[in-house]
């Protein structure tokens, strides 16, 4: 299929410079783009790409002046990532039109209790247990397991190998992919005199609230006691840990990598970098964000930023870096500096046992 700039643009409410007939068939990364193509810059390091690029348009931000002349036609836009990505749903969404995919393949078993909604499809090798709900226009593909008593909401997409413990409650529109585990067994185990320890029964669940997306190979444990929650809308990347009864708020992304420890709660709209380590018991206020690598150990205010292992504020652990990087020189000084005062306490000594003798 193709657009012109115009159609784009009037998608979009952006405004056109340059051709507003050029036409494109297909989306590309800007310093990949070539004729026929849409691209975007939002990213001010790959501006130099936007003047060399042979894409036919590029949407760019209301505030961008070009430095040199620019081949591409450019729609401007209030925030050029967004606008992107909402191209890349509707591309993604034409693309699948025709691969639609409805029913029951016939290796995978569904229990006789489990209610089945409408334009539902159920992939190969995929396992139904007794009483699970699954909602309408749900897609379940290969090799997914759903525990019973499971509860699966409409207009949702579970990948291959995701397995669903029992008693799971999944809202409608979530996206879950690869092999993620949600429902297993929380960490708790009682130590004994002896030195062994004892397995706690985890008899709560999960509860994973609409339009949420967990990615691939993330594991979120059942409570305890009670429920695991993952709040509306969160985004989670892959390889993620979250154990039981922690409390995910709605809207929080935590990249890839990153444990949150049992009982915690990520106040909402919180942002957690690539492995960041959070503790048990901890309240992180609403619009906490934390960098890459932190170590999180205490409660956190609303609306402040941390880094550093253990973490610091934004500002302190700034600071701290830039001392750290100098510490080589100001170790290299001290010693010049003690050798200077052991040299200076060798001459004093010496002058004084001179004027003694």
């Amino acid at each position: 299929m193709q657009f012109t700039a115009k159609q784009i643009g009037e998608f979009l409410n952006g405004t056109i410079e340059g051709d507003e007939n050029a036409q494109v068939s297909t989306l590309s990364k800007i310093e990949d783009g070539a004729a026929g193509s849409l691209c975007f810059l939002s990213n001010p390091k790959y501006e130099n790409y936007l003047y060399k690029t042979e894409a036919s348009v590029v949407i760019v931000s209301q505030d961008f002046v070009a430095l040199q002349p620019i081949k591409s036609t450019l729609v401007k836009v209030k925030d050029p990532y967004s606008a992107f990505s909402i191209l890349l749903d509707k591309y993604n969404e034409v693309l699948n039109m025709s691969k639609d995919e409805v029913g029951i393949h016939n290796s995978s078993y569904v229990h006789p209790t489990a209610k089945i909604g409408q334009n539902v499809y159920i992939g190969p090798f995929c396992c139904v247990e007794e009483n699970v709900e699954i909602g309408d226009n749900t897609k379940i593909h290969a090799q997914t397991y759903i525990g019973a008593d499971t509860k699966v909401g409409a207009e949702g997409v579970i990948f291959p190998g995701v397995k669903l413990y029992k008693h799971t409650v999944v809202g409608n529109r979530v996206i879950i992919h690869a092999n993620a585990v949600i429902g297993s067994d929380g960490f708790g185990f009682a130590p004994q005199v002896d030195g062994s320890y004892n397995k706690i029964a985890q008899i709560g669940n999960v509860v994973i609230e609409d339009d949420v997306e967990i990615g691939a190979n993330t594991t979120i444990d059942r409570a305890t006691m009670g429920s695991t929650y993952v709040r509306k809308g969160v985004k989670l990347d892959n390889l993620i840990q979250i154990a039981h009864n922690v409390d995910v708020g709605s809207h929080s992304v935590v990249a890839a990598q990153s444990g949150i420890s049992g009982s915690t709660k990520l106040g909402e709209n919180s942002v957690i970098g690539g492995q960041v380590g959070i503790a048990g018991h901890l309240t992180l206020g609403k619009g906490t964000q934390v960098g890459a690598q932190a170590g999180i150990n205490f409660d956190t205010e609303e609306n402040k930023q941390w880094h550093g292992s253990p973490a610091q504020p934004l500002k302190e652990w700034m600071r701290s870096t830039v001392i750290f990087k100098k510490l080589p020189e100001v170790d290299k000084r001290v010693r010049e500096l003690e050798a200077k005062i052991a040299n200076l306490t060798a001459i004093i000594e010496k002058l004084t046992t001179t004027q003694t003798q």
